[in-house]
């Protein structure tokens, strides 16, 4: 999702203890997932950075695994939802709100630029196991709240109903992804996110030609 308004991360999943030294660890760890990407950040780091034994990073998360994992449900927290877009947006519709935020993609890179790698990471560069479990926090939890989205679309008859919303609803989510990635990125890999201000009129062409795909793949007949 893209973003250019946020609310804090929420800290804690599966953590024990002292939320307020979990939260510690967690900005950290968060940081430095965003900067280095999964394989090359050292739990001991992360510990050393926020002056703690490694063993409190494992009494919170419980290993490197369930760190990522809560860094990541943070991320995708702090971002908005679909509907959090301006009122006029909602009013004027479901591709309104999905063209809203695909504009806005440039400030991922600029704004929200730690939590949009994260959920970059996520995607990418996590291992199955690893990826099992981020995938059953976005079906239960809908952090985007791209199901409201699609119910709402389908509710005013511009998306179809001939097949199941939750289909739907993983389809939106899994295209805007890849979509929004290719925005931003040169390749999906760390370091390589697009310059601020480099959100070229050609991205707008694309945008364009996106939501006419999008239309006819999911907007109701005419």
């Amino acid at each position: 999702m893209a973003a250019d308004v946020g609310r804090p991360a929420q800290v804690g999943d599966g953590g024990r203890g002292e939320p307020a030294s979990a939260a510690r660890i967690l900005a950290c760890a968060m940081r430095r997932f965003a900067e280095s990407g999964y394989e090359s950040v050292r739990v001991d780091d992360v510990a050393a950075e926020v002056g703690m034994a490694k063993g409190s990073v494992f009494f919170h998360f419980g290993s490197k695994r369930g760190l990522f994992l809560a860094a990541y449900r943070g991320a995708a927290r702090s971002l908005p939802r679909y509907l959090d877009a301006p009122a006029d947006v909602r009013v004027a519709g479901f591709f309104a709100v999905v063209r809203h935020w695909l504009v806005r993609t440039e400030h991922l890179v600029r704004d929200d630029w730690i939590p949009y790698r994260m959920t970059l990471l996520g995607t990418y560069c996590t291992d199955p196991e690893l990826r099992r479990q981020i995938n059953r926090f976005l079906a239960v939890e809908d952090p985007f709240g791209t199901a409201e989205l699609v119910a709402l679309g389908a509710d005013r008859g511009e998306v179809r109903r001939d097949v199941d919303l939750a289909m739907v609803t993983s389809l939106l989510d899994w295209l805007m992804d890849r979509f929004q990635d290719a925005l931003v990125t040169d390749e999906l890999a760390p370091g390589l996110l697009a310059r601020p201000g480099d959100f070229s009129e050609r991205n707008r062409g694309r945008i364009d030609q996106f939501i006419r795909l999008l239309e006819g793949a999911i907007g109701a007949p005419a």
